[in-house]
């Protein structure tokens, strides 16, 4: 029967898939191979993009195993995130409960994550990105499209429905109004220059101030992802930029070690030759 090679973008995907459910650890050379198995079926234009596949952090490799082990995760996820979006039309009840729903979720998620990645007693920051990176999935929908083929861990620091912020508890109703008291004794005027009555703070400046903060915050938190993104950006291309030149220096190896094998048998053939010929000349001089 003759084989039947997958269409491209099986073929694709197919090495994705293994390549982001496997452990980080075999990732390299793995892709090498794969590579290897899709220049040899003629197709150039996927070994590139094979190639091209960054090896994913431990974290972001505990949850692309759980998004493959469990296709149910993205929905439940997607479906939290939908409810939370309308959230502006709910009241404060609800909007807590689906608060604690997504508390709830995010926790349960994390501990099938790290039992299906085999993770029992994980250290504290592993389980921290884990963590974070369904908490931004649920947020993020640019998280939640990568989920299955993230390269690191993912922390929401962008406007709207943070993660990270709990809904205020329903305002207190207002205190019953008390009667009138009576008049003040007049005071003097010496008095009324010492004693000045305490400012009362604006609401709406103290909330604009509040705001304020929040955005620097956010900023601050900004700048500091998109650091570390260009960082782990960096790092990844110097990474596929020494694997090119391992790669490089592999092939040159084995062509010289061809190239000395010959040698060493030209060697071998002539020697043989001066032997035979050096007993041949001794055995006519005599």
């Amino acid at each position: 029967m003759a084989l039947i090679l997958p269409r491209v973008t099986d073929l694709l995907a197919a090495a994705a898939a293994e390549l982001y459910e496997a452990d980080p650890d075999e990732f390299t050379q793995r892709r090498q191979d794969l590579a290897a198995q899709a220049r040899e079926a003629g197709e150039t234009a996927v070994a590139k993009q094979i190639t091209g596949l960054r090896k994913p952090t431990r974290s972001a490799w505990v949850v692309n195993r759980l998004v493959r082990a469990d296709p149910q995760v993205t929905s439940r996820l997607a479906a939290l995130a939908a409810e939370l979006r309308d959230g502006s039309s709910m009241d404060g009840t609800r909007i807590r409960e689906l608060t604690a729903a997504r508390s709830r979720l995010v926790d349960e998620l994390t501990r099938q994550a790290l039992q299906v990645s085999d993770l029992p007693a994980p250290p504290a920051a592993l389980r921290e990105e884990v963590t974070a990176t369904l908490d931004a999935a649920i947020a993020d929908p640019e998280v939640a499209a990568n989920l299955g083929t993230l390269v690191r861990a993912a922390h929401w620091a962008g406007f709207g429905l943070d993660p990270m912020t709990s809904f205020p508890a329903a305002a207190p109703s207002p205190s019953p109004r008390k009667p009138p008291s009576a008049p003040p004794t007049p005071k003097s005027s010496q008095q009324l220059q010492t004693r000045k009555p305490p400012e009362t703070p604006d609401p709406a400046e103290a909330a604009a101030e509040r705001d304020r903060r929040r955005q620097e915050k956010i900023q601050t938190a900004e700048r500091a992802l998109a650091e570390a993104d260009q960082t782990a950006e960096s790092a990844n291309l110097a990474e596929q930029d020494l694997e090119d030149t391992v790669r490089c220096l592999e092939a040159e190896l084995a062509d010289a070690r061809q190239r000395l094998a010959e040698a060493r048998r030209q060697s071998y053939r002539a020697e043989s030759r001066q032997r035979r010929a050096n007993a041949e000349l001794g055995r006519l001089r005599e």
